[in-house]
């Protein structure tokens, strides 16, 4: 299974590796594997197909031996879409996907990885990685804020000042320091990362499926059990609301696009 969006390099693709474990590659090359619209909605509908075969496990990546596993979100779409994390955007659909596909998905990374890819690699339930792995939230660089929902996914895996770092200096956090605190589940050289991650798909393959699945969305629901006062909300609503309106997000898109630094004003 694979789609290609016409005029575009971007393909996904799935196929089933061996009983009980899938695997999906998504590719957009020429876009160092930016999270384009097009490439989401394929992602979307391959997971929902491996979804209705209740595959047990699937193995999730772009490749092996790359500089960049994904860019994150297609910045040349922003200057359209003033605020792609929105609720009912493809990322936050995927993202919904994976976190509640019946079954384990492994998120195999090698290169770097940036801005809305690393969530997309924290929404999975296991990472393994090769040590040319990077992952960079790079959204402070263009002016445009986080959701709650996504910051809750970094909250629950990284120690606050670490999270703090990675947000507020947008600089990568190394493989190393991504094991050590855990958001990489086994750090392997580059030609072991197939074989780690499909032996661990293998033992999590051969346990009861129900169980396993039960325990996954008992996990999400506690995951997503944060009770916030509804006057939080709206404020964290309307600061976002103004960030995304605002002309230092437009000086980021376009300073990115000039491959310039930007100047932001606060404004």
């Amino acid at each position: 299974m694979n789609q290609a969006p016409d005029g575009s390099s971007a393909t996904v693709s799935a196929h089933i590796v061996e009983t009980g474990i899938g695997q999906v590659v998504f590719s957009n090359p020429s876009r160092r594997h930016a999270l384009s619209a097009e490439l989401l909605g394929a992602l979307e509908a391959r997971l929902d197909e491996l979804a209705a075969q209740r595959l047990p496990v699937i193995l999730l990546g772009s490749g092996i031996g790359q500089a960049v596993w994904s860019a994150g979100h297609d910045l040349g779409e922003l200057a359209h879409d003033r605020d792609p994390l929105a609720y009912g955007k493809p990322l936050e659909r995927v993202l919904r996907s994976v976190r509640a596909y019946p079954g384990v998905v492994i998120a195999m990374i090698s290169g770097s990885v940036w801005g809305g890819a690393v969530d997309l690699a924290m929404s999975c339930d296991l990472v393994v990685a090769d040590r040319s792995a990077r992952f960079a939230m790079t959204p402070a660089n263009i002016g445009l804020p986080y959701t709650t929902s996504g910051l809750l996914r970094f909250f629950h895996n990284l120690p606050i000042h670490v999270l703090k770092e990675m947000f507020f200096c947008a600089r990568p956090l190394e493989a190393e320091r991504a094991a050590h605190f855990g958001v990489v589940n086994r750090l392997v050289e580059q030609d072991q990362l197939q074989a780690t991650a499909l032996e661990m798909a293998r033992g999590i393959a051969a346990k009861a499926p129900l169980a396993v699945r039960a325990v996954k969305e008992q996990l999400r629901i506690l995951e997503d059990l944060q009770p916030l006062p509804v006057q939080a909300l709206e404020q964290i609503a309307e600061l976002r609301r103004q960030a995304c309106a605002s002309e230092d997000f437009s000086e980021g898109l376009s300073a990115f696009a000039s491959r310039r630094q930007p100047l932001f004003r606060g404004a």
